[in-house]
């Protein structure tokens, strides 16, 4: 999968916890890396947070991902503060994100919840469902809605039932939401789907098939007449495990692989600052933005604004 924001917390793979949980620097978590140490010496004018105030909840490997979960002390001095984190790969890019007393996220996951009021009628796949952050926002802001989440790892699931509040959320919403476990391209449905966001990534990268103008064409044939794709792209935020595979190169070439398909019929926006970033993209033409904002919560109708087309 996916996140993220992407938040990137850089873990060192031959760094302890301990050492790198010292610095994570007070920025806008949609774009909130926690430095490897190489980073750190460039970053003294960044304050973190003590690693005292970050507990590791669980940590262990599945058949897919290296899988761990942070909390983040109340206390802290930090946009990240009070907030349960999903690790998933070994840079340490975080796919999930909640807070105990707020729903927003200050992240991607906030612009994914803006996609609801310019979909037809019909359900909403996610495909990287991760430990269920967007679908959660999704079912607050619009409890009618029908969504259908697709994670490759049943691990991930087991931990965000356990530590993410998942399993409640599925009890809350019999018949409205549904979870599967399988390769989240294979997703279908009877009818399809109004509206599709995509969070897919493995080993801290955009999946290669997102590359690719066949996949892109595949995902349209599931969307209902009307129906839209808004998908994570990832940017320079993310740091893969693979360094050949570089966050900003590899969105790029996701949105080339796109505007193959939808022609200028896809927009970005960009989150995050100062040399870090992270890109999502929409399908479709835009709507009329000032119904769009009227139709979101005044927390969120900013986003709006925010989409152009890509300079790709």
């Amino acid at each position: 999968m996916f996140l993220r924001m992407h938040n990137t917390l850089n873990f060192s793979q031959t760094q302890s916890l301990h050492l790198l949980l010292s610095r994570i620097p007070r920025r806008n978590p949609s774009t909130v890396p926690l430095a490897s140490k190489a980073k750190q010496s460039k970053q003294e004018d960044d304050d973190g947070i003590p690693s005292d105030e970050v507990k590791t909840l669980v940590k262990f490997k599945s058949k897919h991902n290296y899988i761990r979960v942070l909390q983040v002390s109340r206390r802290a001095d930090h946009p990240l503060a009070g907030s349960r984190l999903l690790l998933l790969d070994a840079p340490g890019n975080i796919h999930s994100i909640s807070f105990l007393f707020k729903s927003l996220t200050a992240t991607y996951f906030d612009v994914f919840a803006t996609l609801p009021p310019i979909l037809p009628a019909g359900p909403i796949a996610i495909l990287g469902f991760g430990a269920g952050s967007a679908a959660r926002l999704i079912l607050h802001l619009y409890p009618e809605a029908e969504i259908h989440g697709w994670e490759l790892d049943p691990s991930v699931i087991s931990v965000g039932r356990e530590f993410f509040g998942l399993e409640k959320l599925e009890k809350q919403n019999k018949g409205k939401l549904f979870i599967y476990i399988g390769d989240a391209l294979q997703a279908e449905i009877n009818d399809g789907f109004s509206g599709i966001l995509v969070d897919l990534f493995a080993k801290g990268s955009l999946i290669p098939e997102l590359q690719k103008p066949d996949t892109w064409k595949a995902l349209k044939s599931k969307l209902r007449s009307g129906g839209r794709i808004m998908v994570n792209c990832g940017g320079s935020c993310v740091e893969a495990e693979d360094p050949e595979r570089d966050g900003s190169a590899v969105m790029a070439e996701t949105l080339k692989a796109m505007r193959k398909v939808f022609a200028d019929k896809v927009f970005v926006l960009k989150l995050g600052q100062w040399k870090e970033d992270s890109t999502l993209a929409l399908t479709g033409r835009l709507p009329d933005l000032g119904s769009w904002k009227r139709a979101l919560p005044k927390a969120l109708n900013f986003y709006v604004d925010m989409w152009a087309h890509p300079p790709y």
